[in-house]
Parts: C-alpha cells; structure tokens; sequence
C-alpha cells in the first residue's frame, strides 16, 4: 500500500513538473539572420492571441502598460505584445480591423500613399483553427471567419515570394515588425529587429530564416516590443492597435 501511494505521489510530482515545464516554454527569443539580430515570438494555433485596440475605459489602449494591467485585472498574464498594425492619428487603424468577431473598420483595397498603400498588402487573421496572412483582394473577395483580424502593409512575403517592390540593395532603414505564419497555418511568429534594415533583409528572414511562406509588415519607426522573456519593455508614444498573448495570471 505504501508504495502505491509513493508512485502515486512520485507520478504526481512528475506530472506537475511537465505541467509547470509546459507553461514555461520559450515564447520569445533572440535570432540571428545574415549577421543581424532579431526578437523573435512564436504561438501555437490555439494560444489566447488578441488584438486590441481600446481599453475597458473606451480609450484607446495606447501602451504596454495599459494594456498589461487591463489584463491583470481581468486575471491574465500578458506574455508578450507588439504594435499590431498602421493607425490614424486619434490612433483608428487603417484598415480592417475586427476585434471578438466584430468588424470596427473595413478593409481598403485600392492602392495610396506609404508602405500601406505599396500593394499587395494583407491581413492577418487569427481564427479557432489557426493563423493566415492573406493578400487584402484575395480577402475581400473570400473573408476568412476571423475572431481577430488587423490589415497592414506592405506584404512581406507572398507564397514563398518577397514583395516584388522591394531592393536588395534599398538605403531605407528602420526598426520593424511584423509576423508571419506557418505553411500549416498552426504557427504565427512576429518578429521585431534589433537595428535598422531594409524592406528586403526583414522579408528575408521570415521566408530563409524562418521558413514562414507568407508574412505581413506591421510597421517601421514606431515598432514595439514587450517581452518580460527577453527583458522588453519598449517606450514610446501611444499606440494604436496591438497584438499580445495572454495566458492565466500566476
């Protein structure tokens, strides 16, 4: 009888050890690609992932720490956030936006101004079976059963293709993110550099560095991140949307 209740207790043990193993696994990490140096945050198709936009006030959300502590307040642990897509100055995004299957604003198809406008740009969805970025027409033209969706642009990579505007040689630089999703559609990886690139070295590490077939630019200059993983907490000026994964408070 005692031993039993001794492999009862030991598997017990182990179990609650896989357990605690489980929720610690890496989300975020830092990654080299042709000598430059990337945040890298990957979730599994099933995670809590959201967007944001405004706070339980009905302003916008704006920073980290707004929306860490809306988070915490509702019994959360926010694991990482990044800005998730471009945004007007009172800080509405520019194109679709949809946030618990609700359609705030609507996508924009035709071509304009800035890295927005340099189509083909894109949406990033997160559905209950998984991630997609797809080209905008393609979108408007067949809506994905998004529960969250952001639309941004440029297109990173485009099935396996970079974005056909995009120079290898190009002297635009700036700090971006942006995410790309698996083959499978089960795996969305965000991404953020750690210097200035191009256009043509960001695209190049989600398709040759992550092996991602299509990925979508978030944005340049204002790009943000925070990782308490990797000790990110990025300042700056407020926000519009935003993307971060929650999981249960501690």
């Amino acid at each position: 009888m005692m031993r039993m209740m001794i492999r009862i207790w030991a598997s017990a043990g182990f179990l609650l050890l896989a357990i605690a193993g489980a929720t610690q696994a890496e989300t975020c990490r830092m990654t080299d690609h042709d000598g430059r140096s990337f945040a890298v945050c990957e979730v599994a198709a099933g995670a809590d992932l959201q967007l944001f936009l405004t706070g339980a006030d009905d302003r916008p959300m704006g920073t980290f720490d707004r929306l860490r502590d809306q988070v915490e307040a509702e019994g959360g642990q926010l694991v990482f956030a990044m800005n998730g897509g471009m945004y007007h100055s009172d800080r509405a995004p520019v194109g679709l936006y949809i946030e618990d299957a609700q359609e705030i604003a609507p996508i924009v198809t035709a071509e304009g101004p800035g890295n927005f406008g340099l189509l083909p740009n894109g949406v990033f969805c997160i559905a209950q079976t998984g991630f997609a970025v797809v080209e905008s027409r393609a979108f408007a033209a067949a809506p994905r059963n998004c529960a969250f969706a952001t639309q941004s642009g440029p297109m990173l990579v485009i099935d396996g293709a970079l974005h056909p505007r995009f120079l290898p040689d190009s002297d635009s630089r700036y700090i971006r993110n942006g995410v790309g999703v698996s083959a499978d559609g089960q795996r969305a990886v965000f991404a953020i550099s750690d210097a200035p690139v191009s256009f043509h070295e960001f695209a190049r590490l989600f398709r040759d560095g992550l092996d991602l077939p299509n990925a979508l630019y978030f944005d340049g200059k204002v790009s943000r991140l925070f990782a308490p993983e990797i000790g990110r907490d990025d300042i700056g000026f407020p926000m519009g949307p935003m993307v971060g994964l929650v999981a249960p408070g501690r």
